[in-house]
């Protein structure tokens, strides 16, 4: 069926097509990681990022254009991971604000939004690298416009776009030399180019099968915890996502003040924030009927989840129930209860819990910003994969000036943490102060390599302990211990005072002592720090100052 139009119903099943066909092959886009490290996620990050969007289009009861244009955006926004899912949500923003306030848009009209998304994407990102998604994404878009004329329909430009996609994610091996070095394409290009087949088959009519879906890190409750004899202590953990709807208020000048004021009358750990016409909230109340009551007239419930926190009370740490207001707050992203505990006890008020494998949504970091009374937050993403959806969450927030740090391992974060001086009235001498101390720590990791390649002329064999400090990879030894002092040798140890370890969860005490006992036989001079990090993908976490 050749179509010369495009409208909401349509744009809706292709995005679910894409959706699918993604969810297919996630596993593949995984294992395009350039590093050969148990650590690839680029693929869980977009399908996280696109279930977002459909979960949110899977609320709106009529599928105009407008409304499946707007509610894509505001879910990929908020869902976004990592930074192929931020650059995808920015690419799917940028197409749906051409659509707003349509009913129906010509190919033409298709072909202007595909290049504003595009434009949007590019402007996501501080320094564009060439050889990625943005270059897949540019790269199709340019040749699939420059070949609209009369004739065009919706199934022949997707047909140029993914004829396109599939050229330019060839040839980013020979744009970025840590492609070619690796024998991958990009990871984020190939999961675009696999929404954009989804798309596709869809305007073709066909079926896509539905894949496996991403795995949830989150376990359920003990429920043994709770019994016909218990006392309800702790209240229930409130959380509701509100459609404001016109006919029960302004929806667009609603002020959610309104609502946490409310909340706030009731509970503890309130949350609540607005995005477009959507209220997200959450509350610890010994009432959630109250709000579910005060909620309702203002508009209709999405989701909503009401968790009983006696049953929840061993797995979470309670929030005070009242934060004083103060100048500044820190926000820090952690993996392995060690490193959360340190940050937190050299003064981060808030841990998300993410790095790889686990990167966090613009949404989690919006949710602890609000935990937060302060005028100004520092936020340390501790993952270059994690910046971009701490800097998106920030372009959102407004209730405190929020300051993204480019912290990138455990190492910037420590020295970070361990520089700021809250006394200062100065925010840009604090942030000086902050990156002073990041340039003067390198961070080096250990973990086992999952398949074969050659990086920096160092050959690498699937289950060999590989380390590297940033992207140099150092040594790939099948000795953990060999691997790890290689690490020290080329992190110039014999230049540095102090060296700090970060030990994973599956590091035995045999295994560290082993390691501490070699760098004094070899290092007699440097003060070595041993700290339990328990951490899930590296081995080892080692910082040099």
């Amino acid at each position: 069926m050749a179509r010369k139009f495009l409208n909401g119903n349509l744009f809706a099943k292709m995005f679910r097509g894409g959706v699918a066909y993604l969810r297919r092959h996630v596993k593949a886009v995984n294992n395009m990681n350039v590093f050969p490290v148990p650590d690839g996620d680029t693929g869980d990050n977009m399908m996280m990022t696109m279930e977002g969007g459909a979960k949110a289009l899977s609320r709106v009861e009529n599928e105009s254009l407008d409304s499946v244009a707007k509610s894509l955006m505001d879910g990929m926004l908020l869902g976004a991971r990592g930074n192929s899912g931020v650059i995808l949500s920015q690419f799917f923003a940028g197409i749906s604000n051409e659509f707003i306030g349509r009913e129906e848009v010509s190919v033409a009209d298709i072909g202007r939004a595909l290049s504003n998304g595009v434009k949007q994407a590019y402007a996501s990102v501080s320094s564009p690298t060439e050889g990625t998604i943005l270059t897949v994404a540019r790269e199709s878009v340019d040749y699939a416009v420059s070949r609209i004329n009369a004739d065009s329909t919706v199934e022949s430009l997707f047909q140029d776009l993914v004829t396109e996609m599939d050229a330019s994610l060839k040839r980013t091996p020979e744009i970025l030399t840590v492609l070619k070095e690796a024998g991958v394409v990009d990871s984020g290009g190939s999961g675009l180019k696999y929404i954009a087949e989804g798309f596709l088959k869809i305007l073709k009519g066909e079926e896509i099968e539905e894949g496996e879906a991403v795995a949830s890190s989150l376990g359920g409750p003990d429920l043994s915890s709770f019994g016909p004899d218990s006392v309800m202590d702790y209240g229930y953990c409130t959380e509701l996502l509100v459609q404001l709807m016109n006919a029960k208020t302004d929806t667009e000048t609603f002020d959610i003040q309104t609502i946490k004021d409310f909340l706030e009358s009731i509970g503890d750990s309130v949350v609540a924030y607005k995005t477009g016409t959507i209220v997200k909230l959450h509350v610890h109340t010994m009432r959630p009927y109250k709000v579910l009551e005060f909620c309702h007239q203002f508009g209709e419930f999405l989701t909503l989840k009401i968790e009983n926190m006696s049953v929840q009370h061993n797995q979470v740490i309670e929030q005070p129930k009242e934060k004083p207001h103060k100048r500044y707050g820190i926000v820090a992203v952690a993996n392995g209860d060690g490193i959360r505990n340190l940050y937190t006890k050299l003064g981060a008020d808030e841990i998300v819990s993410g790095g790889q494998t686990m990167n966090p949504s613009a949404q989690n970091f919006l949710e602890v910003f609000e935990n937060i009374n302060a005028d100004h937050i520092f936020v340390f993403p501790n993952n270059s994969n994690i910046i971009l959806a701490a800097r998106q969450a920030a372009k959102i927030y407004e209730n405190a000036q929020i300051h993204v740090i480019e912290s990138k391992s455990v190492g910037d974060c420590y020295a970070a943490l361990s520089a700021i001086n809250v006394e200062n009235e100065d925010v840009d001498k604090i942030i000086n102060d902050i990156n002073e101390a990041m340039s003067e720590v390198e961070t080096g990791f250990v973990t086992y390599a999952v398949r074969n390649t050659e990086m920096n002329g160092i050959k690498v064999h699937e289950g060999d302990y590989i380390s590297f400090c940033g992207k140099h990879m150092i040594a790939s030894e099948p000795e953990i211990l060999d691997s790890a002092m290689k690490l020290l040798e080329g992190m110039n140890a014999s230049e540095r005072d102090i060296v700090n370890i970060f030990y994973g969860k599956s590091v035995s005490e045999e295994l560290l002592d082993e390691f501490t006992e070699r760098i004094e036989e070899t290092y007699p001079d440097l003060e070595v720090q041993t700290l339990n990090g328990g951490q899930e993908v590296y081995r080892f976490i080692i910082t040099a100052e």
